[in-house]
């Protein structure tokens, strides 16, 4: 379900609705808190256009208050729009990995629930086969830093649900609103 009013991207003014630009492609990532996902990934200047919503879960319908209560199985998830001529899917996974902890499984910091899965959604079998070698390779940097093995799940994406109008790029709002979002320190060369 799209947000009640806004259409366009309150950064860059771009619309939140397909269609997009003639080959564009569309990234889907679950990694904590949407806010601070979203901001990491439409600070990119490769990145067309960003939105949150909720993904992965069996309720057609979700909204944060049923989200966060842990009912839908949907995670806060963000879409990002990119060129891929610009910025390629394997730099937006480094991104991925690189910003936030895919050890914790349930939670991201203090942000405990479901909701807050580390996961990656693929649109198709490429998406899919980069994001599992490039989860080998990063697993391989994370135990040289003594983490443990990494929880993120790698699945097809499904339907995804805009969240609505006050989530939508949140911390450029409200600039002093809480980010949890933090990375392990390990780098990912992909």
């Amino acid at each position: 379900m799209p947000p009640a009013a806004q259409k366009t991207h309150f950064v860059n003014n771009r619309s939140l609705y397909a269609p997009w630009p003639d080959g564009f492609a569309e990234a889907s990532f679950a990694m904590g808190c949407f806010w601070g996902a979203e901001r990491l990934f439409w600070q990119i200047p490769e990145v067309w256009v960003t939105m949150v919503g909720y993904a992965g879960g069996d309720d057609p319908a979700p909204n944060y208050t049923s989200v966060c209560a842990g009912v839908t199985g949907h995670a806060e998830a963000v879409r990002v729009v990119y060129d891929p001529t610009a910025i390629t899917y394997a730099q937006l996974l480094q991104l991925f990995w690189e910003h936030h902890d895919p050890t914790q499984g349930m939670r991201q910091g203090n942000d405990r629930g479901s909701q807050y899965r580390s996961v990656i959604f693929t649109n198709d079998e490429t998406q899919k086969q980069l994001a599992q070698a490039s989860m080998k390779i990063f697993q391989v940097e994370l135990s040289a830093k003594g983490f443990g093995p990494i929880t993120t799940r790698i699945v097809d994406a499904g339907p995804f649900h805009y969240a609505e109008e006050d989530h939508q790029q949140y911390l450029a709002k409200n600039p002093a609103g809480y980010c949890g979002l933090k990375g392990t320190g390990a780098q990912c060369a992909l």
